[in-house]
């Protein structure tokens, strides 16, 4: 089985020796993804801003791996706030709402302060619901 690796241009990942994607056969591992805008450096403030920018983030890793938002299969959601999950909702909802993947919710902290929200997913290339 052939195995690819997809980057976003973050400096973490040759930092800390990780892919923003691996693509294994017809399978798509994106990373934990957080809301960090790659080109400015820059993350929003607000939880609803850093899960649009998280989507983003990932929907690009997915387009690049041949894939597409659509073909997710599984997704867990990192919050360290619980009050901070149900205003995602229909940010989820939008980038998620025809797929409807298997889904996980975590509570946990994660690695800087200003992160609100992680999202991690798996995707089948050609997955798409019927």
């Amino acid at each position: 089985m052939s195995r690819r690796l997809i980057s976003s241009g973050s400096p973490f990942e040759e930092r800390i020796g990780y892919s923003r994607a691996v693509v294994a056969g017809d399978t798509v591992y994106v990373s934990g993804t957080t809301g960090y805008d790659y080109a400015s450096m820059t993350i929003a403030e607000g939880v609803v801003e850093q899960c649009e920018q998280t989507f983003r983030n990932i929907a690009a890793a997915l387009a690049e791996a041949g894939a597409a938002m659509e073909d997710v299969v599984r997704v867990t959601y990192i919050v360290p706030r619980r009050e901070d999950w149900e205003p995602c909702w229909p940010v989820t909802r939008k980038w998620l709402g025809t797929a409807r993947p298997a889904a996980t919710l975590l509570h946990a902290g994660l690695q800087a302060e200003a992160m609100r929200i992680e999202i991690e997913v798996t995707a089948r290339i050609g997955a798409r619901k019927e």
